[in-house]
């Protein structure tokens, strides 16, 4: 689905922080990839070397008493999560394709979070250093590994969803928070997309504790809304009972079966094999209109965090769904599919980015995204 890298132009492959510097001084132009889970945007196009991370891998500094973590950026979510794990810690904005061999730098540099943004933010709410290669291959650090940095130019978040055009990431360090002993999740079915809409906005405007919401559209017409919930496991029911009573019953997953859907979302099974896939940012009030579009162009879809965001999986050529998405006024960021460009929709205004690209890579080795 994304295009092939050209033959004539082999990967780098740095296994130290000097090794990555040295290759981006020798180099022309490059693209770095993580694990690869995201073609379209580590795929280089021809006359760009492929970076390959996965050897600018590990877990630095972990220290559970001040809920911070430092790894380098080759560095698996997965790995990071059973690291977490074992001191009844996570990585709260619940970043998606863990389990595919998604990397932490590549997660940053994409921008991703899935639904656990609902509860906890996004993904940028939770970086708060970084050490990365800038084009001259000067290494570059900014923020730090404590949650308390003196106040400055934010550059950490300034790298998520850079996409490897302003720097080669090296080195990411997380705030954490701690897990919840047990979920619950509420299942609730709609014959229309307006009463399922309706409900979604009731419970946006509640004051419930709810760690996600997500729409779930289904053919033909249905839709499905679940509602996820945390903490000790002998008070999940009563809050299982009250989302009940605002929402007019439901099924309850629970164990297994709960995990597994949550598990199942964040790897994306639901997504066709020769379906392109996009993440769109949008809002609430926009959904009604987007829905209405992609249903008609037979997209399947996703809907995270309440409404602010959409997963697409569509089923032609992008430059179809660039059009639809410009229409609505909203973007969207390709991560599998055949596209010349990662952002597709409407066009993004650029100015700041130039001036920081002007600094951090003078000699653009870096394809730039437009």
């Amino acid at each position: 689905m994304a295009p092939s890298a050209s033959l004539s132009n082999p990967s780098l492959a740095p296994t130290t922080l000097v090794e990555l510097q040295d290759s981006v001084r020798a180099a022309g132009r490059l693209l770095p990839r993580g694990g690869g889970t995201k073609p379209a945007l580590s795929t280089p196009p021809d006359g760009v070397q492929c970076l390959e991370l996965r050897g600018l891998s590990g877990i630095l500094e972990y220290n559970p008493g001040e809920y911070t973590i430092t790894a380098l950026a080759g560095t698996p979510l997965q790995e990071v999560a059973e690291a977490l794990a074992a001191h009844g810690q996570h990585l709260p904005f619940d970043p998606p394709l863990a389990r595919a061999g998604a990397t932490l730098g590549g997660t940053v540099a994409a921008g991703l979070s899935g639904s656990g943004r609902y509860r906890y933010g996004g993904l940028r709410d939770f970086i708060i250093g970084v050490r990365l290669v800038d084009g001259l291959g000067r290494l570059v650090r900014g923020g730090g590994k404590v949650v308390k940095n003196a106040a400055g130019f934010d550059l950490p978040k300034l790298m998520v969803g850079s996409l490897g055009r302003l720097g080669i990431l090296a080195e990411v360090s997380f705030k954490v928070f701690p897990a919840p002993p047990a979920h619950a999740t509420l299942r609730v079915s709609y014959a229309a997309r307006d009463d399922a809409l309706a409900s979604l906005d009731r419970l946006r405007l509640s004051h419930l504790d709810l760690i996600a919401l997500d729409l779930v559209p289904d053919a033909p017409g249905a839709y499905h809304l679940f509602v996820r919930i945390g903490g000790p496991a002998a008070v999940l029911p009563a809050r299982l009972a009250t989302l009940r009573n605002l929402l007019g019953d439901g099924e309850s997953l629970t164990g297994d079966p709960e995990a597994a859907h949550w598990h199942e979302q964040a790897a994306f099974t639901w997504v066709e094999p020769d379906r392109a896939l996009v993440k769109v940012p949008l809002s609430p009030h926009q959904l009604a209109p987007l829905d209405a579009a992609l249903a008609s162009a037979g997209a399947d879809r996703r809907y995270l965090a309440g409404g602010s965001m959409v997963w697409v999986a569509w089923p032609g050529a992008l430059p179809a769904l660039g059009t639809l998405l410009a229409e609505q006024g909203l973007a969207g960021l390709v991560l599998r599919g055949e596209s010349e460009r990662p952002l597709i929709g409407a066009p993004q205004d650029r100015v700041f980015l130039s001036r920081i690209t002007a600094a951090l890579d003078p000699e653009q080795r870096f394809p730039q995204i437009e």
